[in-house]
């Protein structure tokens, strides 16, 4: 379960310091990026036109509707939907499943990675084949990037100091 930690208090200040956990933090960009994907999902889903930086090298239209836009069909707004919703699944269960409570972290890591790599891709896609920017790609993206930077510590802690 995510908490809040109170370190001992600060000689400076005589104030308690809180510490927020890792699963805390992912647990939160997993919300972020809930908004985001449920966003472009709904955009993808009503064909509704979506809110977008006018101008420069924003153009959602572009991004949004290319041919990179889909794997497998899919549309990547509802996989990325998926994968936020498997993450934040993993992170509320963890705690409460045998098997998760050996596996999610490496679990978690290993989804993360993916995703992350995939996300890396998704922003080369975007600034050298389309030359088109989306914001809400790059939220995606960005949030991404730092869970996957927070699932990483989260496993070299597992690994290197028994967490």
């Amino acid at each position: 379960m995510a908490t809040l930690q109170t370190a001992p208090e600060s000689s400076s200040a005589g104030a308690p310091q809180t510490r927020i956990s890792l699963r805390l933090v992912g647990l939160i960009l997993i919300a972020l990026g809930l908004v985001v994907t449920v966003y472009l999902s709904y955009v993808k889903l009503t064909d509704v036109p979506m809110a977008c930086v006018a101008g420069g090298a924003f153009d959602c239209e572009t991004v949004q509707n290319s041919a990179y836009s889909r794997l497998f069909g899919i549309p990547i707004a509802w996989l990325g939907l998926a994968t936020y919703l498997l993450l934040g699944l993993l992170l509320v269960l963890e705690d409460r499943l045998p098997f998760l409570q050996e596996y999610s972290v490496i679990l978690v890591f290993g989804v993360a990675l993916f995703a992350f790599l995939y996300s890396v891709f998704l922003v080369y896609v975007q600034v050298a084949i389309l030359q088109a920017l989306c914001p809400w790609c790059l939220a995606h993206e960005t949030i991404m990037t730092l869970f996957f930077i927070v699932a990483s510590i989260r496993l070299w802690k597992a690994q290197f100091q028994s967490v």
